[in-house]
């Protein structure tokens, strides 16, 4: 009896097939080409299904070569990034069925410090979408924000309870970059390597400029250097992690981002200060206070900076000097264009602001004409308002500003106080690593924001999600691991 039930589901199956591949036969001959694609949909909904940790790392390797849709279909009425972000709505929707279904996420987690604060800057994305200028585009920016942080932070968390899959991330991310970075290099030989206007553009079609590149390399900077220091026994790992890291701090300069150059230099303040031993606490005291200086001397800095005319250069070391040139550089006085009409929207709707994702289409009006530049646009088409904390307070009032900040500084508190108690040096380094990779984001806000590209949002919400895995589990990976350990000396006696 069951020997035919087996033969009935073959058969059934093989039916199935045949069928498939008529019907494939048939469209591909009048050029449809969609079906070609349903193998592959089944293999990841039985790999969400049954090996979900899978799916991430396909996802994370996919996302430093993933493309936006409009790049290849101009006259598409909606843009996301292919392939990653269909995959991230699938997950989504698998993860939110698990979670009624049976529970998938650790109450500890739903619990945790940083998960409130995210379900708090959620929370007020959801208010202030429905009371949007542009309800279509706020909830659509709410639903993608939505399916960054349930795969990046939440499926993250569960997949790093595994301390081992950590470096898998961190090597899955790196792999795919490291490709961009050769074929970004590759076309910069062609214009010039060290041409500034072509390496603003060299690194299309992957990532849209050079400002979001450069934050991805001073992210995994310090990332692949925790790995590289691993003194591994094997000479050809080591000449590999050594080379990658080597070709990710090439890209990082050539990537001409004085916004990346200026967060590495900074993380590095905050390395020697981990060093010597100095409390978070005290690091981010200092941090505010310096903060309250800089802003009371900030008519001398202004006016010492206007005394600054040299402009952004194809010279590495006069690219830097450009930074502070509020005068002539058109980068940096676009910059605080934006700002400053960011700034004046929120004046205007500073509890619930314009809605998520609108700045772009409602801050032409608010341009004065003595700060635009000649790269400035009365269409308000060309980007965001260039900062992780100032674009928020335009389209979520101060509450959607304020959410960002408490994310950020209970995710560092979380990373330092791991990094304090991991006993494991490699581990422990590697938390190093991602702190300070981590940090480079939060200085880079300051002038750029791309947390709503999955580029930056893998890492920003992975490095997290790391830091509260190892704050939730990592004490009963270390009772276990002191267990054997016992155990070992024990049959040893």
């Amino acid at each position: 009896m069951h020997r035919w039930i087996n033969l009935k589901r073959q058969g059934l199956v093989i039916l199935l097939v045949i069928v498939y591949v008529a019907v494939n036969m048939v469209l591909t001959f009048r050029e449809i080409y969609v079906f070609n694609l349903l193998p592959v949909l089944l293999i990841v909904v039985y790999l969400t299904l049954a090996r979900i940790d899978i799916i991430y790392f396909i996802i994370v390797l996919l996302t430093p070569v993933s493309v936006q849709l409009i790049d290849f279909i101009p006259s598409s009425a909606v843009d996301f990034a292919i392939p990653t972000e269909p995959l991230l709505f699938g997950v989504m929707i698998v993860l939110l069925f698990r979670a009624v279904y049976d529970g998938f996420f650790n109450r500890r987690l739903l619990n945790h410090p940083v998960t409130y604060a995210i379900l708090f800057n959620l929370f007020w994305m959801l208010i202030t979408s429905i009371t949007s200028t542009l309800p279509l585009v706020s909830f659509k920016f709410l639903l993608a924000r939505i399916w960054f942080v349930t795969t990046y932070y939440l499926l993250a968390v569960m997949v790093f309870r595994k301390t081992s899959n950590i470096m898998i991330f961190i090597w899955c991310f790196s792999i795919t970059m490291l490709v961009v970075i050769v074929y970004t290099i590759s076309r910069q030989i062609g214009f010039g390597l060290f041409n500034k206007q072509a390496a603003h553009f060299v690194m299309g079609p992957f990532f849209r400029d050079h400002t979001s590149y450069g934050a991805a390399l001073a992210m995994l900077f310090y990332a692949l250097g925790a790995v590289v220091l691993h003194r591994s026994t094997n000479i050809i790992t080591r000449f590999f992690y050594w080379g990658a890291w080597l070709l990710v701090t090439t890209g990082l300069l050539l990537s001409y981002t004085r916004a990346a150059w200026i967060s590495v230099l900074l993380s590095s303040g905050v390395l020697v200060m981990t060093f010597l031993k100095v409390r978070f606490r005290y690091i981010l005291i200092g941090g505010i206070l310096a903060f309250v200086y800089f802003a009371g001397q900030r008519t001398v800095i202004i006016r010492k900076m206007q005394q600054n005319r040299q402009e952004s250069s194809a010279s590495l070391g006069e690219h830097v000097r450009s930074i502070s040139n509020i005068t002539t550089d058109e980068s940096n006085l676009e910059r605080i264009n934006r700002w400053n009409s960011a700034l004046r929207m929120f004046r205007e709707r500073p509890v619930f602001g314009w809605g998520p994702g609108t700045y772009m289409f409602k801050y032409a009006p608010f341009q004065i004409s003595g700060e635009k530049t000649g790269i400035s646009t009365d269409l308000g088409d060309l980007g965001n308002a260039h900062s992780e904390y100032i674009g928020p307070l335009a389209e979520s009032g101060i509450f959607g500003s304020l959410s960002f900040i408490l994310i950020s500084v209970v995710s560092l508190l979380t990373g330092f106080r791991v990094y304090s108690r991991i006993r494991d040096n490699y581990l422990k380094q590697i938390t190093l690593g991602l702190i300070l990779g981590f940090i480079t984001y939060l200085v880079h806000g300051t002038l750029n924001n791309f947390l709503d590209t999955d580029k930056a949002s893998v890492l920003f919400w992975g490095f997290t999600a790391v830091f509260v895995a190892l704050d939730l589990f990592g004490d009963e990976k270390e009772e276990q691991r002191i267990k054997s350990k016992e155990q070992r000396t024990k049959t040893g006696d």
